[in-house]
């Protein structure tokens, strides 16, 4: 007789799950943080208010962000005169434009990804899709199912409007995923199109100016499987342990909210203290049962989520500069690209570990994190295991 266990043993993968290859994509207008302000102010019609301009252009000029990919062009803009306003209402245009263009955006970093792995599209057997922008049904991993020429049957799973934290939430499904389901071959795709959010400035919501300074378009695809095939897939790093949870006393510190006039969101201040303050315990637990207590000696990617929270950081943990470039260097080439952002830095920490000629994932250390941070205050914590040290 066939017993259950002997099945559910059979259903499961032997190793732990593992990133096979990474692809990435942005849209192709480029924008100059240095003159954003300029272009910003004119664009919205809002020159007028120069203590305004003043105050987005310290904002842009202290975010150490060079420059950012966005969607919306001046001559999209120009044609929804709705967006460039605080307030109008704008929903349907906004969703005509992301509904389609998150996932082609997504395709984009989803081709480069299944080439670096190596192996036929028709072997993903499962689809994680994450975005922020654009809900409809059906929804963009059945969109990019169609764009990619998935397999009708592949197993698809849908992440809507999570924020930035969701860059670590694909990872732990994807984890579950391929080590439950022998076999099993996880596209992750995170896709994030800012032509929701993008308004106007307001004299009375400034942290609405902080988004406008901060945010970027982006997408990022991972392929995730365990047992991976030697000599046909090159496994990077495996996913050792990855969980969630929400910090103390901080609801309302990141919200954002689908209305008439798109997505609004609101940012306290405390953010960076909230976060540098509480992620010592994160660390301590994820870390605790592989007996390792020195931050220094793991290689790290968080979220780039802005300068003051890497300062912040590194400084509470006492972090030598050289932790943080990863991110630091996303930032100032893309700005936050929320969800897919956490994944780019994934992408500049191999190549990054690389550049020496050496065959390495994390900067040639065995053990590394990953953070995302986001609404809620959520976080999540991935711990990684280089296989290239």
């Amino acid at each position: 007789m066939v017993r259950v266990e002997d099945v559910r043993k059979a259903q499961r993968a032997e190793g732990p799950a593992t990133v096979m290859a990474i692809g990435t994509s942005t849209p192709p207008n480029c924008i100059d943080q240095s003159t954003y302000p300029d272009y910003y102010f004119r664009i919205t019609k809002s020159e007028h208010k120069t203590e305004l301009k003043e105050k987005f252009q310290r904002i842009c000029d202290k975010s150490m962000i060079k420059k950012r990919y966005m969607y919306l062009t001046e001559e999209i803009l120009k044609e929804n005169p709705n967006l460039c306003e605080f307030m109008a209402p704008s929903l349907d245009a906004r969703q005509d434009m992301v509904v389609v263009e998150v996932p082609k955006l997504g395709k984009e970093a989803a081709t480069k990804a299944i080439q670096e792995w190596g192996q036929p599209k028709s072997k993903i057997t499962h689809l994680v899709f994450c975005t922020s922008t654009g809900v409809d049904m059906p929804g963009a991993d059945y969109q990019l199912t169609k764009l990619l020429g998935l397999r009708p049957s592949v197993n698809r799973f849908m992440i809507y409007f999570q924020g930035c934290f969701a860059g670590g939430t694909v990872l732990r499904l994807a984890k579950d995923l391929a080590e439950n389901k022998k076999g099993a071959r996880v596209l992750v795709v995170c896709s994030e199109i800012t032509a929701t959010t993008f308004r106007g400035p307001s004299e009375t919501h400034l942290d609405g100016l902080v988004g406008q300074a901060l945010f970027g378009d982006g997408a990022a695809a991972i392929v995730v499987g365990a047992d991976p095939i030697p000599g046909v897939e090159n496994p990077l790093f495996e996913l050792v342990s990855a969980n969630q949870t929400i910090l103390p006393d901080s609801e309302g510190a990141i919200d954002g909210h689908l209305r008439e006039v798109g997505s609004t969101f609101h940012l306290l201040k405390e953010i960076p203290w909230l976060i540098s303050n509480n992620i010592e315990k994160a660390l301590t637990d994820a870390f605790e049962p592989l007996g390792i207590s020195d931050w220094n000696s793991i290689f790290w990617v968080p979220h780039a989520g802005g300068r003051a929270i890497l300062d912040q950081v590194e400084s509470k943990l006492g972090l030598q500069p050289a932790k943080l470039q990863a991110s630091r260097h996303v930032l100032s080439e893309y700005g936050n690209m929320l969800s897919a952002c956490v994944l780019f830095v994934l992408d500049e920490m191999r190549k990054k570990s690389g550049e020496d000629g050496l065959k390495t994932t994390g900067e040639g250390l065995e053990w590394g994190v990953l953070f995302g941070f986001g609404p809620g205050l959520t976080v999540e914590t991935v711990v990684l295991h280089s296989l290239c040290t």
